[in-house]
């Protein structure tokens, strides 16, 4: 009982980069899968990966899996997984999910017949007729794709990408988890000199700033699986006593942080000063077109407005040109920037090292890469080793 398998989902092209941060922090039999990766551990790692996972959406226990094509295949799947080691008779345990590519499209009556076959399995085994539900939250999910039903519990209850530092936010910000992953791709190290020049609330800042000094994600929140009463409290204290041990405060990481709003360069102050690295940062009032690199390198990650959001479309057309001018002179950095736009490299005026199709939110996006080498480097494979 004290070794189970997990299900971590995740933005879509980040499969890969959540899966490494799992290997590193010592999780078993870890695989990706599309939108999601699945591991398995002990509690401790439970508790561990929803403390320290950065590109994460959340950590759900595996409960059961198996093909359903009727009604009636779905209900006696889900009244053979014993429910009752994780749901007590008080407990409440909603039901939500999705379907995809199944006979069983209908996600309203899904979750009509897993709640039921949910109720009498804890019936039986309770032996009472009716529950109150009102105890802990025991989130139960479910998925079904081609078929295949998968029932999971949700150990995270409030989203990963709920750190606790961003109260408010300005009109567009990125995703935390998002912002993590493109930072893990652009290789941010503890010794990195970072920059966005669109920094509007600081997620971008705050999140390469907390990677470098290996500050937990999550360190200072709660989760669901500690009210489940099935997990001590020991193991959550240890594994943010472990976290806070790891952290290095001395990094040489330094990151600046620029916004033509004022508003926005305000608020990330005031959120980097809640997630504890303020200190590692430097945020001022600047047009982007006055953009430049001092340090000998640097590393740009950044969210430029989008035409469907903030702007008109003309008007983000004209600023991907004028980043363009600015950015294309600077051979001492490289450069990170997620766009939605397909003529983004036209209107940049230079075609990307690489690209990698991801989400923000609803939308499409491409990260565009672009590796310039520093003058003692020749090879981008030395690049990427440096970066």
């Amino acid at each position: 009982m004290n070794f189970l398998k997990y299900i971590a989902p995740c933005h879509f092209g980040l499969e890969s980069v959540l899966a490494g941060e799992l290997k590193r922090m010592g999780a078993d039999n870890v695989v990706a899968h599309n939108g999601k990766v699945t591991f398995s551990g002990d509690y401790n790692i439970m508790a561990r990966a929803n403390i320290n996972l950065r590109t994460a959406e959340r950590v759900l226990i595996e409960l059961g899996a198996f093909n359903a094509r009727s009604f009636e295949e779905l209900f006696q799947g889900v009244l053979k997984i014993p429910l009752e080691n994780y749901i007590g008779s008080k407990d409440a345990f909603p039901v939500k999910g999705w379907s995809l590519n199944s006979k069983l499209f209908s996600v309203s009556d899904c979750q009509s017949i897993i709640k039921k076959a949910a109720v009498e399995r804890l019936k039986k085994h309770y032996k009472i007729e009716w529950f109150v539900e009102t105890g802990p939250v025991h989130q139960l999910q479910f998925s079904i794709h081609n078929d295949e039903v998968t029932v999971m519990l949700d150990t995270s209850g409030a989203g990963l990408h709920k750190r606790g530092y961003r109260i408010n936010a300005n009109s567009a910000p990125i995703k935390e988890t998002l912002a993590a992953g493109i930072i893990d791709l652009a290789r941010v190290r503890n010794n990195t000199t970072f920059y966005d020049p669109f920094c509007g609330s600081g997620t971008f800042l705050i999140e390469a700033a907390t990677k470098a000094l290996n500050i937990p994600p999550c360190l200072k929140r709660k989760f669901a699986a500690q009210n489940f009463g099935m997990f001590d409290e020991a193991i959550w204290s240890q594994e943010r006593s472990r976290g806070i041990d790891l952290i290095n405060r001395d990094a040489e990481f330094f990151g600046y942080g620029s916004d033509i709003d004022f508003e926005s360069v305000e608020l990330a102050k005031q959120n980097a000063k809640k997630a504890g690295v303020f200190s590692k940062l430097l945020i001022t009032q600047k047009d982007a077109k006055d953009f430049e690199i001092k340090a000998p390198y640097g590393v740009v990650c950044t969210n430029p407005p989008y035409g469907e959001r903030m702007l008109e479309l003309e008007e983000a057309n004209q600023l991907y040109r004028d980043m363009g001018e600015c950015f294309n002179k600077i051979d001492n950095g490289s450069f990170y920037i997620i766009s939605p736009s397909e003529k983004f490299e036209t209107l940049f005026g230079k075609t990307a090292t690489k690209r990698r199709k991801l989400y923000n939110g609803m939308i499409k996006c491409q990260l565009y890469m672009y590796y310039n080498a520093p003058n003692n480097l020749k090879s981008r494979d030395e690049i990427r080793e440096r970066l």
